[in-house]
């Protein structure tokens, strides 16, 4: 089993031993076991209050193996509105609600919710359930490394 427990900052030169693909919330644990596509165990032992981003690179405790972090695709729903403002109004009503909400210019994204779906809906806005890798927003006070 490796043992992970430093965080590198992303290098996508970098040869790594092993990929680990995961979910958005997943990549919020800092102590946890995970299994990998071929079946070896991991544990993340950092720093509590560590998120992970894509791309991060994590090194055991030997210091000789690196790792990479993928964003795992999983379902989410993708928000499209007709004007800026609109989309801007959907993430004042999503952050009200302490949602976890990827930001773009041109898009929100978040986690399967029918409830927040027909709100947003209602708002006249375009949702389209998918499958792709999810980076939300960490917030004002989210911990996390710098790059």
């Amino acid at each position: 089993m490796l043992t992970l427990t430093q965080l590198k900052p992303a290098n996508p030169d970098l040869a790594v031993t092993l990929t680990l693909a995961l979910t958005a919330e997943e990549r919020t644990r800092s102590r946890h076991r995970f299994e990998v596509e071929d079946g070896k165990v991991v544990f993340l032992r950092l720093p509590r209050g560590t998120v992970l981003r894509d791309g991060d690179i994590l090194q055991d405790e030997t210091n000789e193996n690196l790792i990479r972090v993928v964003a795992k695709p999983e379902p989410v729903l993708t928000v499209i509105a007709s004007t800026p403002l609109l989309l801007m109004r959907a993430a004042y009503h999503l952050g009200n609600r302490h949602v976890p909400v990827e930001i773009t210019s041109n898009y929100l994204r978040l986690l399967p919710d029918p409830v927040l779906r027909t709100m947003l809906e209602h708002m006249g806005l375009e949702i389209t359930a998918e499958v792709l890798p999810f980076q939300p927003e960490l917030g004002a006070y989210g911990h996390h490394h710098a790059h």
